[in-house]
C-alpha cells in the first residue's frame, strides 16, 4: 500500500468522528433532550429533518460547479482544505450552543454539515490519484473500514465524559459541549496526513478566467450525458438508495427516542456497533472481488429494505439492538462499493466534476429522505410512518441499479 492511499484511508479515520458524535449520536440526542427540550417530541423530529435536509441543499448546488473548478490543477486541494477547516471549526463552535437556543444549533449543525459534505466531495475524487481502478473496492471499503474504527476512539472518550462528568469535575451538560470540541479536534489532526501526502495526478490544465471556463465545462458535459449513459443511470438509482442509507444514519437516535428507548443505551449499542461495522465494511470489499460490487450492493439494498419493516414495529432496547447491528453490516459497505463502482466508470481527469454529480445526486437525495420522515411523522403524529416511507427510496433504486452496466476497469 503507498503513502498516499494510507493517507487517503486516514481520512476517512478522521472525519468519521464527526459522522458518529454530530450526524449519529451525540448532537441529535442533545438537540432532543437539551436544546429542543421545550418541543413536543414529533415537532423537534420534524425540525432535526429540515435542519439536515436544509443543511445538504447548501452543497448540494454548488457540487458540480466545484467540482469542476476542483479538476484545475492545484485547485483539488485548496478546496478540501477550506471546506475542512469550515467543517472543524463549526462543529467546535457548538460547544457555545446554550440550552434552549435549537435556532442557534441548527444554524451551526447546518454549517458545519455543509464542511463535512464539501470536503468528501474533494476527498471522494482523489480516489482516482492515489490507486488504480482494480484497487478502488478494496482501497474504498478500507477506508470506510478504518473509519469505523477511527470514530470510537473520540466517541469512547466523550462517552466516558458524558456518562461521568464528576471525573473531571463538571456536569453532563458541559462534558457533552466538550465532546464536540474533542471531536472537532480529532477530525482536524488526522486530517494533516491527506493535507501533506495525497497529490492531484489527474487534472485539467490551467486557463484564463477558470470560474467562467468551469461553467461552459459544465454545461458541455450536461449537454453530452447521452456520451455517460451508464454514470448517469447509476447516479439515478444511487439518488435513490443512497438517500434511505444517510437518512437512517441521521435520523436512528431521534427516531429511537420518539419509541421510548433511553439514550444511554442507544449510546452505548452505537459505540459497540462500530466495532462490527468494521470488519463487515472490509468484508464487503472482499466478497466483491468474488461476487462483483454490483451484487454486493444489491444485496445491501435488499438488506436495508428490510431494516425498515423491522423499524416500524421497533419498541424495545433488544430492537434497537438487532436494528443496529444489522445496519452495521451493510452501511459501510455499500457506500464503499458505491464510491469505488463510481470511480470505475469518470474519467480520471474530470473525477471532480463527476464526484460534484456524485455529491449532488447524494446530498439532493439526503435532501428528499428527512423530508419524508419529517412531514410523514409531523402529519400522522407517529415516528413510525416516517421511518417505513424510506422503503419508497430502497425499492426504486434497487430497480435502477439493476439496469446499470458494469463499469470497465478503464473508463471512457
Amino acid at each position: 500500500m503507498t503513502k498516499q492511499e494510507r493517507s487517503w484511508i486516514l481520512y476517512d479515520w478522521a472525519n468519521s468522528a464527526y459522522s458518529i458524535a454530530i450526524t449519529t449520536a451525540i448532537l441529535p440526542l442533545y438537540f432532543k433532550d437539551v436544546i429542543a427540550a421545550s418541543l413536543p417530541a414529533s415537532l423537534s423530529t420534524a425540525y432535526w429533518g429540515y435542519a439536515n435536509a436544509f443543511a445538504t441543499l447548501l452543497i448540494s448546488l454548488s457540487a458540480p460547479f466545484l467540482g469542476t473548478v476542483a479538476d484545475y490543477r492545484g485547485y483539488k486541494k485548496r478546496l478540501f482544505v477550506t471546506f475542512m477547516l469550515l467543517g472543524t471549526l463549526s462543529t467546535a463552535s457548538l460547544y457555545f450552543v446554550q440550552p434552549g437556543q435549537w435556532q442557534f444549533c441548527v444554524v451551526i449543525y447546518i454549517l458545519s454539515a455543509a464542511g463535512f459534505a464539501g470536503a468528501n466531495i474533494f476527498y471522494d475524487s482523489f480516489i482516482t490519484d492515489v490507486t488504480q481502478p482494480k484497487n478502488m473496492d478494496w482501497i474504498s471499503s478500507l477506508g470506510f473500514g478504518f473509519g469505523y474504527i477511527g470514530s470510537c476512539i473520540p466517541f469512547i472518550i466523550s462517552l466516558g465524559l458524558i456518562m461521568k462528568p464528576e471525573l473531571i469535575g463538571t456536569d453532563g451538560l458541559q462534558a457533552t459541549r466538550l465532546a464536540f470540541l474533542i471531536t472537532a479536534s480529532w477530525w482536524f489532526i488526522f486530517s494533516l496526513p491527506m493535507m501533506k501526502n495525497v497529490q492531484q495526478n489527474y487534472y485539467v490544465d490551467p486557463e484564463p478566467r477558470p470560474l467562467r471556463n468551469s461553467f461552459k465545462r459544465l454545461k458541455k458535459t450536461l449537454k453530452n450525458i447521452r456520451g455517460h449513459k451508464s454514470i448517469f443511470m447509476f447516479l439515478i438509482a444511487y439518488f435513490f438508495y443512497i438517500d434511505g442509507v444517510a437518512t437512517i444514519i441521521k435520523m436512528a437516535t431521534v427516531y429511537g427516542s420518539d419509541v421510548g428507548l433511553e439514550s444511554s443505551d442507544m449510546l452505548v449499542i452505537l459505540l459497540i456497533s462500530q466495532f462490527v461495522a468494521f470488519p463487515f465494511a472490509i468484508l464487503f470489499g472482499k466478497l466483491a472481488k468474488k461476487f462483483t460490487a454490483r451484487t454486493m450492493i444489491s444485496f445491501a439494498i435488499l438488506l436495508y429494505t428490510f431494516i425498515c419493516f423491522y423499524a416500524y414495529f421497533m419498541n424495545s432496547v433488544i430492537d434497537f439492538w438487532v436494528l443496529t447491528m444489522l445496519v452495521m453490516t451493510s452501511q459501510g459497505g455499500i457506500q464503499a462499493l458505491s464510491r469505488s463502482f463510481f470511480g470505475k466508470m469518470v474519467p480520471k481527469e474530470n473525477s471532480n466534476e463527476f464526484f460534484g454529480f456524485y455529491n449532488i445526486f447524494g446530498k439532493f437525495a439526503a435532501i428528499m429522505g428527512p423530508l419524508l420522515v419529517g412531514v410523514f411523522s409531523q402529519v400522522t403524529g407517529n415516528s413510525r410512518f416516517g421511518i417505513l416511507s424510506l422503503v419508497i427510496l430502497f425499492a426504486i433504486g434497487f430497480v435502477l441499479f439493476r439496469r446499470v452496466p458494469v463499469p470497465e476497469e478503464n473508463p471512457i
